[in-house]
């Protein structure tokens, strides 16, 4: 599987001619190679992205709608194929991929209507001479970045509500994960969007990035990633007063409390905590169950998890996918390693599959009992399939424990009061709050962090917001 990058609706090799393999991290064999794209690369599908942004932006919402609508029917009926490229080069089990590619043509689909509701608003004047209007109009090139642990919705959810609002984009993916990407510019070439209109790049980092945040070309920066990086490209993006959103790290809380339905709490952490194998940004990080039910949960939770498949994500019933490197195992063995040195129970899991065949980058899913807060995963992100439990007495407590770091994007709450939901929705201090729901992530409501967790919204009516600038128009009348 040899593959090129998309500028300027053309499939074009790197200018430097340099190319790089791809890995499956089941096992580290190849699955395909892809152009390693330069500045030169970077500028050009930034050029040809300023090229088109005018044709585009004065093309009807109607037709931009219609063109978003028809890569979301061709998606939708390649849900199959793009899964299993995505499992191939991510890892995670097929079953999740598919439900990945469902939820990215679900932005597609989402933004192809909601290209045409982008109001503006007139004001009445206190002069009877003049008139008052607002609209809002595309901010120009936007630049996108994506992560590797969701290659397909992380691009759908950047690019759809940019295109729906009139910008152009030139996307960067994940080194790690950048077949899928272009299986989606593949679908966005079938569907007919112009030249220039979408663009793909590949390379590194850095290289990449920093001729987004010094191209005076590209007016809107999009990130998912780590929140180090995303400091980097916020400072660098001030130089021009560059519009940035970014959807940075997580250490998401999940409580239970006593009169929660302890089974439901169980199977919702199960799914919050293990999918993707603890690689998403909205996972459990920290357990804290109530000190009168860890007992019984904590021993249920172990019987779950202990029974839970590894193997490769094609295999069938998998549960428990690769890591994406070898650096993700030494991260969670050593914070596995840290809590027990400082006192945590290893309940089940802690170290690497012990099966000959599981060659690739795997850990066993893992439960820690005992936690306290000086241990590295109540702090730290983990990214992998560590559950770490910790005890709690009251409300207050537990409120006070999870909102205790300088993360804020998503937290989670299991109890069967009403009145203790409101307090605990209100209280954590996470941009999404899951009530009795580990998966509250859908593409027509907003998608965004507090604190050191990001800035700007993604998802909904909210999505369009940081692709548009808002201009005042005052009329004065000729009487």
């Amino acid at each position: 599987m040899n593959k090129k990058m998309y500028i300027n609706g053309d499939w074009i090799e790197s200018i430097s001619g340099k190319r790089q393999k791809i890995q499956d991290p089941a096992d580290s064999s190849i699955v395909g190679s892809v152009p390693e794209g330069n500045k030169k690369d970077v500028s050009k599908a930034i050029n040809a992205a300023s090229d088109a942004f005018k044709s585009w932006s004065e093309m009807t919402a109607l037709k931009r709608g219609e063109l978003l609508r028809k890569a979301y029917d061709i998606l939708i009926n390649r849900t199959d194929e793009l899964a299993k490229i995505l499992t191939m080069e991510q890892g995670k089990p097929l079953s999740e991929a598919e439900g990945e590619i469902k939820a990215a043509s679900g932005f597609l689909h989402w933004y192809s209507e909601e290209a045409k509701r982008i109001y503006g608003e007139t004001i009445p004047s206190s002069d009877p001479n003049k008139r008052l209007m607002v609209i809002k109009q595309p901010v120009g090139v936007v630049a996108a970045i994506t992560p590797w642990n969701f290659p397909a919705s992380m691009i759908t959810r950047k690019i759809a509500p940019a295109l729906a609002a009139g910008c152009t984009v030139v996307i960067k993916p994940a080194n790690y994960t950048p077949l899928t990407a272009i299986a989606l510019f593949e679908i966005f070439e079938e569907a007919g969007f112009p030249p220039g209109v979408v663009n793909l790049v590949i390379g590194k980092g850095k290289e990449v990035g920093d001729e987004f945040v010094t191209n005076q070309k590209v007016k809107k920066i999009s990130f998912t990633g780590s929140t180090k990086v995303g400091k980097h490209l916020f400072r660098e993006s001030s130089n021009q007063v560059k519009r940035i959103s970014m959807e940075l790290g997580g250490h998401a809380p999940f409580l239970v409390f006593e009169d929660a339905n302890i089974e439901e709490a169980i199977e919702a952490s199960i799914i919050s905590k293990f999918r993707n194998a603890g690689q998403t940004c909205i996972c459990s990080n920290r357990i804290y169950v109530q000190d009168s039910i860890i007992e019984t949960f904590t021993k249920k939770l172990a019987e779950r998890v202990s029974k839970m498949k590894i193997g490769h994500g094609i295999e069938s019933g998998v549960e428990i996918g690769p890591l994406i490197d070898e650096q993700a195992l030494e991260t969670s063995q050593d914070h596995v390693e840290d809590a027990i040195k400082k006192g945590a129970q290893l309940i089940c899991g802690g170290k690497k599959p012990e099966v000959e065949w599981l060659n690739g980058n795997f850990y066993e899913p893992t439960i820690l009992s005992n936690v306290n807060d000086s241990m590295k995963v109540t702090y730290e992100e983990t990214f992998g399939p560590i559950a770490p439990l910790i005890s709690f007495s009251t409300e207050e407590e537990v409120l006070q424990k999870a909102n205790d770091i300088n993360y804020g994007l998503a937290a989670y709450a299991f109890t069967n009061d009403l009145g203790r939901s409101y307090r605990i929705a209100e209280g954590l201090e996470y941009g999404i709050v899951g009530m009795n729901d580990p998966l509250p992530a859908t593409p027509q409501a907003p998608f965004g962090g507090w604190k050191e967790s990001g800035m700007g919204q993604e998802g909904g009516h909210y999505g369009i917001e940081p692709f548009v600038e808002i201009k005042y128009i005052s009329f004065k009348l000729n009487r």
